[in-house]
């Protein structure tokens, strides 16, 4: 005989998914990897064709370096932050680009939200801080984007912290 815990099926406040932001999409990237190796295989004829022979190779190693930085950049887009707040818990998943995952799972109603501010630039982190512990998150967003985050967590977090108000005939 097994007895569902009626917590684990409350409908969530609040859920995110926090994926790292890469501004070039793959057309971009083959555009711009294009451009490189026509400018890199001009300029390394330049130099094979006045006798520089093995200046011609350096080019080519340039171009298979930005599409190695490339490679790793793209990959790198696979890692993830998952925050969800239900009334009776605070689960913050992080998946690491190779797959690598870490899960939290936490009290709303002992945690807090705290930020580190600076004035000319904005938010640079966010904690989520419980019994003298601290969780660095969305450290993928930016300072405007970490600010709008908190916010919607911080009510999310106070809806927790109230209590379940929906009635079963609602």
């Amino acid at each position: 005989m097994t007895f569902d815990n009626p917590s684990d099926e409350l409908e969530p406040i609040f859920s995110a998914i926090i994926t790292p932001n890469r501004s070039l999409p793959h057309l971009g990237f083959l555009l711009v990897m294009g451009l490189v190796t026509f400018v890199s295989f001009a300029a390394g004829m330049v130099f094979l064709l006045a006798g520089a022979w093995p200046i011609f190779g350096f080019f080519g190693l340039d171009v298979l370096l930005l599409y190695w930085a490339f490679r790793i950049n793209y990959r790198s887009a696979c890692a993830y932050e998952q925050v969800v707040v239900t009334p009776t818990k605070l689960r913050v998943r992080k998946v690491t680009s190779r797959g690598f995952a870490r899960e939290w799972v936490l009290n709303p109603l002992w945690v807090q939200l705290e930020k580190e501010t600076i004035e000319e630039f904005g938010i640079q982190r966010l904690f989520l801080v419980s019994r003298g512990k601290t969780l660095t998150i969305a450290s993928f967003l930016g300072p405007a984007e970490k600010q709008g985050f908190a916010e919607a967590l911080n009510q999310a977090l106070w809806k927790a912290k109230r209590g379940i108000t929906q009635t079963p005939f609602s």
